[in-house]
């Protein structure tokens, strides 16, 4: 299957759970990764804030700001990047780009603080190609942070055999599902 036929069947599967459905797949993805090493270990922390059909990280965001740790999120700026904001609470967000919630925080420069970043994407498989939306926007980003620990989360019906992949895919270093 090439990307957009991909992103067109993981869309017919999502279809068919409900919001509190898929909140409820979340949990236990969510509860692997809060549990790892990695995100214990972690200061600063890259995530995103989900839309209604991706892994919920919304309580997963709030748990870590009060256990001290530095949240960063995404916030798109133009037709091709992001920029990272902090984030202190669901206060300091307003709808942006694609009707996503983003952060109005401080912009966050230091790159090389960022320990682990969290990413979405559409689909994923075991060698820790990710698939995106389509638009590039975290590609471009990782490229910035070649160091940083990358974590997919999806669901189980999100891993697939294999992604086709281009030179500018930036692979995870782990993916974490359900």
């Amino acid at each position: 299957m090439n990307k957009q036929e991909i992103r067109k069947k993981i869309k017919q599967i999502k279809r068919q759970f409900s919001e509190s459905q898929l909140k409820e797949l979340s949990l236990p993805i969510i509860k692997k990764l809060f549990l790892s090493p990695t995100i214990q270990k972690a200061n600063t922390i890259g995530l995103y804030y989900s839309l209604p059909d991706e892994v919920d990280t919304h309580d997963l965001i709030d748990i870590l700001l009060q256990k001290g740790k530095k949240i960063i999120l995404p916030k798109v700026i133009d037709d091709s990047n992001i920029e990272m904001r902090e984030y202190s609470n669901c206060k300091d967000m307003e709808v942006g780009s694609y009707h996503i919630q983003e952060p109005i925080g401080k912009i966050f420069e230091d790159y090389s603080s960022i320990d682990v970043i969290i990413v979405p994407g559409v689909a994923f498989d075991n060698q820790g190609n990710r698939l995106g939306r389509g638009k590039g926007y975290y590609d471009r980003f990782l490229k910035k942070i070649p160091a940083t620990k990358k974590i997919g989360i999806c669901f189980d019906f999100q891993m697939i055999e294999q992604i086709p992949t281009e030179k500018n895919d930036i692979p995870m270093d782990d993916i974490i599902t359900n």
